[in-house]
C-alpha cells in the first residue's frame, strides 16, 4: 500500500490552487489548503472530508504565516509538497499606490514569507517540494500593470535561487517555479489569446511538479513566446504592451 503523502496549497480557495489540491486528493495526498474564505474552504472539504484539512489564513499576515506553519509540524509532523498559489494584481494605469500595495502585500511580501518558512521546514525535515506560481509576465515589463509584472519577476528569481541553495543543500530539496499564461481564472482580465481551461492548465502544471521540473510553461506553448519576449527589443515591446 502507497503511502499517503502530504501537501499544504496555500490559496485554494479558487482557480489554480482549488483544482490542483483536487488532483492531489485524486493522487492519494492528503492536503492542507488555506484561504480566507471560510465559506468556499468548507465547500472543497466536503467533497473528500478525511482527505482534506482547513486552515483558515491571510497570508498578508505575516506573524500568522509563523503560526501556520508550526501547527502543521505539530499536526503533520512532515509535509512532502508546499504550493504557493496566491496571488492578486489589477491594472493601474494612473500608479495608484492603493492598488499598487495589495499586490505588492501578497505576491512579494507574503510569497517571501511562505517559502522562506517552506524552504526552512524542508531543510529540517529533510526532504521536500516547493512550488510557486509565477507568470509568463515575470519575463519583461508592462505599462498598464507593473506592480503584477515586477512582483513575478521577484517571484521567478527568488525561487531559482532557492533552487540553487537545494541543488548545494544536503536535504533533497526541489523547488519548481510554475510559469502561467493566460487561464480561464478570475485573474484572466479583458481580451487574451492561447487561454487555457483551467482543467488543462493545472494537468500540465501538475504533470511538472512530478517530474519535479526547475521550471514549467503553462500551456506549454508559452515557452515559445518566453523565448521571443527575452529578445524583442524594448523599442517594439512597449508598442504592444
Amino acid at each position: 500500500m502507497n503511502k499517503t503523502k502530504k501537501a499544504l496549497i496555500i490559496g485554494a480557495t479558487s482557480g489554480i490552487g482549488k483544482e490542483l489540491a483536487k488532483l492531489l486528493v485524486a493522487d492519494n495526498y492528503k492536503v492542507v489548503i488555506t484561504g480566507r474564505r471560510d465559506k468556499k474552504l468548507q465547500d472543497i472539504k466536503e467533497t473528500s472530508p478525511s482527505n482534506y484539512i482547513i486552515k483558515v489564513h491571510d497570508v498578508t499576515d505575516l506573524n500568522s504565516c509563523d503560526a501556520l506553519f508550526k501547527e502543521l509540524k505539530e499536526e503533520l509532523k512532515t509535509i512532502d509538497l508546499i504550493v504557493y498559489s496566491s496571488g492578486v494584481g489589477d491594472p493601474n494605469y494612473k500608479l495608484e499606490w492603493e492598488k499598487e500595495f495589495p499586490t505588492l502585500q501578497t505576491n512579494v511580501i507574503a510569497a517571501t514569507k511562505i517559502y522562506g518558512l517552506a524552504y526552512q521546514f524542508f531543510r529540517t525535515q529533510g526532504f521536500g517540494h516547493l512550488v510557486g506560481i509565477s507568470s509568463i509576465a515575470s519575463i519583461r515589463g508592462n505599462r498598464h500593470v507593473p506592480a503584477y509584472f515586477a512582483s513575478k519577476a521577484f517571484q521567478a528569481n527568488y525561487l531559482e535561487s532557492l533552487w540553487m541553495k537545494g541543488k548545494r543543500s544536503k536535504a533533497n530539496i526541489y523547488v519548481t517555479d510554475i510559469q502561467p499564461g493566460f487561464v480561464d481564472t478570475a485573474m484572466a482580465i479583458g481580451d487574451t489569446f492561447w487561454m487555457a481551461s483551467l482543467e488543462k492548465a493545472t494537468r500540465q502544471i501538475y504533470s511538472a511538479i512530478k517530474r519535479k521540473k526547475k521550471k514549467a510553461f503553462i500551456t506549454r506553448r508559452w515557452g515559445l513566446v518566453a523565448v521571443v519576449l527575452k529578445i524583442v527589443p524594448a523599442s517594439l515591446l512597449y508598442k504592444f504592451s
